[in-house]
């Protein structure tokens, strides 16, 4: 049984435009490739994408997890490619065409890029791996216009929190997740004196094999020693693993996360957990953490990680 996510009402609504992020991430990613040689940076694929440059850069920055200007450098320089090792044209020309104005400026770029110069590249007969077009599939798509990618395998190195341990009872997790998750937040959170930092939420579920109709269920914060703390605060470590992690962006507020979120998410999850062409196996699902951090809500897109332990079938 999963864990729902974090739900709690927020006490002051946002009020802010919403946008089909799914769309404008998608004519984005079309308008780079249609202008690769020519100049486009966020602000004229703002232009088009019906949001502020501020926003696309937040929103792609969360999606893709890198920034917008790397991407349109590393898709300019991929690009590029093909014409330094096809034809004997000038670098000069070849970084005037690709819209980088200066020869100097295009070998910076390279060499940062990819650890040559042109000219190197030219002689040497390396083989230069390049970054791809990005791509957006239906799969990326929530019913509540969110998005969700995944899974990226990260390695997880070992971490401490402290929160306040609940027995949940899988009938009743969808009610009393949220009402846990909120308590700790606005209240236990404070108690816990060597928390690393006040931003970040980790919702921690330990979860049983042995046909037990509950888990346990740790809103917590990351803390610099697993110490035994005051009751009635609990301590518990998260091993360095391995792990699946899936990503989700909403356009509201961290507490406005609810239930059909977490249950399109978890679908997704399970889907690819389920498939015959995942590369990696998710692990026993008895362990698997969700991380806030209060710091990537920007007033209008919000972000949520979800990990879980895995290893190569």
């Amino acid at each position: 049984m999963v864990s729902p996510i974090l739900t709690i009402s927020s006490a002051q609504p946002i009020d802010v435009k919403m946008f089909d992020s799914y769309a404008s991430l998608e004519l984005t990613l079309f308008e780079i490739e249609k202008n690769i040689k020519n100049k486009v940076n966020a602000n004229s694929l703002a232009e088009v994408s019906a949001m502020s440059s501020a926003h696309l850069q937040r929103l792609f920055r969360l999606a893709f997890e890198r920034p917008l200007a790397s991407y349109i450098r590393s898709r300019k320089l991929a690009a590029s490619l093909e014409v330094l090792l096809k034809t004997n044209f000038r670098v000069i020309d070849i970084a005037e065409e690709y819209g980088f104005g200066y020869e100097q400026s295009y070998i910076r770029a390279f060499k940062r890029e990819y650890g040559i110069t042109p000219g190197e590249a030219r002689t040497s007969g390396r083989i230069i791996k390049v970054m791809p077009p990005l791509q957006l599939m239906e799969k990326n798509k929530m019913g509540n216009g969110g998005l969700f990618f995944g899974p990226d395998i990260v390695m997880v190195p070992e971490f401490h929190v402290v929160g306040r341990l609940h027995k949940m009872p899988y009938d009743k997790s969808l009610e009393e997740v949220p009402k846990v998750g909120k308590h700790f937040w606005f209240n236990d959170r404070e108690l816990i004196k060597n928390r690393i930092s006040d931003d970040i939420y980790i919702g921690l579920t330990r979860d049983h094999s042995d046909g037990t109709n509950y888990s346990f269920y740790l809103p917590s914060t990351p803390v610099h020693k697993a110490e035994n703390p005051l009751s009635p605060l609990h301590a518990d470590t998260f091993p360095a693993s391995l792990c699946a992690k899936f990503h989700y962006i909403g356009q509201h507020h961290y507490f406005d996360l609810n239930r059909t979120v977490a249950k399109e998410m978890y679908k997704a999850i399970w889907a690819y957990a389920n498939s015959n062409d995942a590369k990696y196996k998710l692990g026993d699902e008895n362990l698997y953490f969700e991380r806030i951090d209060a710091r990537d809500f920007d007033g209008v897109f919000c972000k949520l990680e979800w990990f879980t332990p895995c290893y190569t079938r």
